[in-house]
């Protein structure tokens, strides 16, 4: 079965315009090898044989990704088996638009997807996974992963909008990587949200994002209207599949669940950090987007963190409520949420709710169900937003 034609098409979305704010590429094999200097082109990331396996490795032998995955659930003939099946696929086992610019939109437009905001695999969902390597070779690896993104991004006729890596280990090397994408036409970066806990180059330890030393990168993050991404797992703390999640009596597929499910929690985490840091009053301007996180918490959190700021804090540094900065400054993500998802949708803010599908990953939207019938208690206008208006607008796409 050819999945440009199968059953489900934009029905789902009622005729509604979709931009879809999380997406992710399948990595081709090539990608860094045939961009690479030659100084570096044994060393980057590559497929390699490791004991006999096909794997990703980094720096000649450093595995970055054992059997070679590519992470997506969706078979060539347009099936996505349950469970981890996903992990012992190949590239050819999987839905060439998983990897591939012109096959991705034909399965784009035979929902009535507009666009798709895309991110990261092999990395890591923020950058994370090449930290155990010099950070020339680093940040080579994400420069050429970004000059391939604006590539994509071009041949898609501007509607793939892949986020940036940066090197979240340079805080100057991050303003200098973010102005680089934004001149070649990338519209916001995505990064590690826990960079405090590696050394820069020099062995000292990273401050933490709510730190003054960042202020230069959210400077030009708001100057070049770039929102700042932080997708869930982007960081070593943050992701944690079948570490210390689940009780150890679990097999693997209730471990996996679990600490998926819990994967979106550690967004509230970070949330809660960066409007706590106070670099919002610093930067009131600056546009943050929770990815793969879900809506539901939101509500929530924000009563939370308000009742432990008034119970707590005996000298309030916080211009404002913590609750407020959510309207002004954050964006969530929902996809698989529907009970009685219009309320929720409500309580945390029509304008501050993204959809996304996170094609083609194991617990992707697909088959899309029927979105816009879910949403109607918002009435057209908000439908328009919550499925596309935002998003054009955050990210500055031409509906």
């Amino acid at each position: 079965m050819n999945i440009a034609t199968s059953a489900a098409k934009a029905s789902c979305f009622g005729g509604y315009k979709v931009i879809d704010a999380d997406t992710h590429l399948s990595e081709p094999h090539d990608l860094w090898v045939k961009r690479a200097p030659a100084k570096f082109k044994d060393r980057v990331p590559q497929i390699k044989l490791v004991n006999g396996e096909k794997s990703w490795v980094i720096d000649g032998d450093k595995l970055i990704g054992r059997g070679a995955c590519p992470n997506s659930a969706i078979l060539k003939d347009g099936t996505k088996p349950p469970g981890f099946a996903f992990m012992k696929y190949q590239m050819d086992d999987v839905y060439v638009g998983a990897s591939k610019t012109k096959e991705r939109l034909e399965f784009m437009d035979s929902y009535g997807v507009s666009a798709q905001i895309i991110y990261p695999n092999l990395l890591g969902f923020g950058g994370q996974r090449a930290a155990n390597v010099d950070c020339e070779l680093r940040l080579v690896s994400m420069q050429i992963y970004n000059d391939a993104m604006a590539e994509i991004q071009a041949e898609s006729g501007n509607r793939l909008f892949p986020m940036a890596l940066l090197p979240w280990w340079d805080i100057e090397g991050s303003v200098r990587e973010a102005k680089r994408t934004a001149a070649m036409g990338l519209r916001g970066i995505n990064i590690n949200p826990d960079p405090h806990t590696k050394t820069d180059a020099r062995g000292e330890l990273i401050p933490d994002l709510g730190h003054p030393g960042w202020d230069p990168l959210w400077e030009v993050c708001t100057d070049l209207n770039l929102p700042v991404n932080f997708h869930i797992g982007g960081s070593e703390q943050s992701i944690d599949w079948f570490g210390d999640q689940a009780w150890p009596s679990f097999d693997s597929e209730h471990k996996g669940a679990l600490g998926g499910a819990m994967l979106f929690f550690n967004n509230a985490r970070v949330m809660a950090n960066i409007i706590f840091s106070g670099l919002l009053d610093r930067h009131p301007k600056l546009k943050f987007v929770s990815v793969e996180s879900g809506i539901g918490w939101v509500p929530f959190l924000l009563e939370a963190i308000d009742h432990q700021y008034r119970e707590i804090i005996t000298k309030p540094k916080l211009k404002r409520a913590p609750s407020e900065y959510f309207k002004s400054n954050f964006f969530a993500c929902f996809w698989f949420e529907r009970h009685d998802v219009t309320a929720m949708i409500k309580d945390v803010g029509v304008e501050n709710v993204l959809f996304e599908t996170d094609f083609p990953h194991p617990t992707c939207l697909y088959p899309v169900d029927g979105v816009s019938s879910a949403l109607e208690g918002l009435g057209p206008t908000g439908i328009q937003k919550v499925l596309s208006g935002n998003a054009a607008k955050l990210y500055h796409i031409e509906a």
